[in-house]
């Protein structure tokens, strides 16, 4: 037997959720999103810091390399560059590639606990790094660095960032699109101001202060962590199955495997992290690369522009995806097809401003990359399994950002020229661009289907998991309850 409880209370809509043995069924409670108010902009705001705090640090990781690329070649080291980036490709690297671990400790410990972590890890790493860049330099300490500023910054910046992503579907729904845009455009609002910073830092203080300053920066992602209060409820517990190992029980009670019977998903997160192989690159190399052909223009202008358009990216295309018969999808495929050609272009020119004006459109694309992340990930699964399906996304994506900008400087110590390494990081985005083109084809389960289909009339399943306003009508004066359907 079916039913739909719905409660009295102005938010509370329950829903039984079958078993798979079908034998009883466990009331699954979805909190409707309050869209407003001062705890959800207090969310907002703080998860704009968390966000601009992490990918600031990370996106300005040029001035960083710059320093230590000019500390280890007048060492006489010949790798000086690949060296000298892999500490930052590390650091991405490692932010996404533990993403998965975040989003199940966000199931398991909650989003507070999680990002509370994560900013300590952030704030001890930095700390930490700031000791291993003492003058004289020492080329071995490059190995500590990968370990404090690589790895352990990186892990830190893993825990916070996706529950800085997963917070906001708890209180905003009508309007999450434009909230994850304008939450995103703190990494820009970052990555605009802390060039000119860090290298006036850099300059007349050395790079040990510069790091200091970053790990004050970085405390800032435990205050943060503090107003960081859940709404939903956790995804109810997995029930064991019978005649199955203890091993594969546990596996099922930590890893959300819904997601992943989900095409669309399936599809989704392939390709992105073919998108990304290259992205990187530019904004580790793209300091070097100006003062290499542009010696006599600003080195962080560039940066500085991608960091003001990939802001008002996230804006504007935030705003266009909460318009009704958005595909939010398409809308990411166009982003990285315009990623992939201005990369391509960027070694190319022979003018300062026209190099001004393709760094302008690259980072409003990287804007609108960069704000769909969390809204596709609910629309495809859902409130319960947004946390996990953003956390495994950045997982797959940790390789193609860490081995990018490496191979890179490879190609430049080879070459001594970035006319290829920049060529070749934007062909990735355009190939995975075209490979999201699947999930236009993708047919449900039939069996999926047909359960779904059980719930009605009472609830409607929408296209997408996340429903969409225009659908969301009311049912004896309240809000039908949302609940994460099959992928169309």
């Amino acid at each position: 037997m079916t039913e739909t409880l719905l409660t009295n209370h102005s938010n509370h809509v329950v829903v039984p959720a079958k078993l798979p043995d079908k034998s009883q069924e466990r009331p699954v409670e979805h909190i409707e999103p309050p869209d407003g108010g001062i705890r959800a902009y207090l969310v907002m705001v703080c998860a704009f810091l968390c966000n601009g705090i992490i990918f600031g640090i990370i996106n300005t990781y040029s001035v960083i390399y710059l320093s230590l690329q000019r500390q280890l070649k007048d060492s006489g080291d010949e790798a000086a560059s690949s060296k000298a980036s892999l500490v930052g490709s590390l650091t991405i690297g490692a932010t996404f590639l533990f993403s998965p671990i975040s989003g199940i400790l966000v199931d398991k410990l909650g989003l507070r606990t999680t990002t509370f972590i994560g900013g300590l890890l952030t704030t001890s790493g930095m700390f930490l790094s700031s000791y291993f860049v003492d003058e004289p330099f020492n080329p071995d300490n490059v190995t500590m660095l990968c370990l404090t500023y690589g790895i352990m910054f990186g892990t830190g910046a893993a825990l916070a960032y996706t529950p800085t992503l997963a917070i906001l579907g708890h209180y905003f729904k009508r309007y999450l699109g434009v909230v994850n845009g304008l939450v995103t455009a703190g990494s820009s609002v970052f990555t605009a101001l802390l060039p000119g910073a860090l290298t006036y830092i850099e300059i007349n203080y050395g790079l040990k202060k510069c790091l200091i300053t970053l790990t004050f920066l970085s405390s800032f992602i435990i205050l943060c962590a503090i107003v960081y209060k859940p709404l939903q409820p956790p995804p109810p517990p997995k029930e064991k199955k019978s005649g199955r190992s203890q091993c594969y029980n546990v596996t099922r009670s930590v890893i959300n495997f819904d997601n992943w019977k989900k095409k669309k998903y399936i599809i989704w997160a392939i390709s992105i992290p073919i998108a990304l192989f290259g992205y990187f690159v530019p904004y580790v190399h793209i300091s070097k690369f100006i003062t290499e052909k542009f010696p006599e223009n600003n080195q962080n202008l560039p940066l500085i522009c991608i960091g003001i358009t990939s802001g008002l990216g996230r804006i504007i295309f935030g705003m266009i995806s909460d318009l009704p018969g958005v595909n939010r999808i398409f809308l990411q495929q166009i982003s990285f097809y315009f990623i992939g050609m201005m990369t391509m272009c960027l070694p190319i020119t022979g003018n300062y401003s026209v190099l001004l004006v393709i760094c302008l459109t690259l980072g409003l694309f990287d804007g609108c990359f960069i704000s769909l992340l969390g809204p596709i990930a609910y629309d495809i699964c859902g409130p319960h399994g947004a946390a996990q399906a953003i956390g495994f996304l950045l997982g797959l994506c940790s390789f193609g950002l860490t081995s990018g900008p490496p191979l890179a400087g490879k190609m430049f110590d080879k070459t001594q020229s970035y006319k290829w390494p920049f060529i070749i990081a934007g062909i990735p985005p355009i190939v995975g661009a075209t490979f999201m083109f699947l999930t236009r084809y993708v047919k449900d389960d039939v069996r999926r289907k047909n359960e779904d289909k059980e719930l009605q009339p009472f609830q409607n399943i929408p296209q997408l998991a996340w429903e969409k306003e225009n659908n969301n009508k009311t049912v004896d004066g309240n809000r039908k309850a949302t609940l994460a359907g099959p992928d169309e």
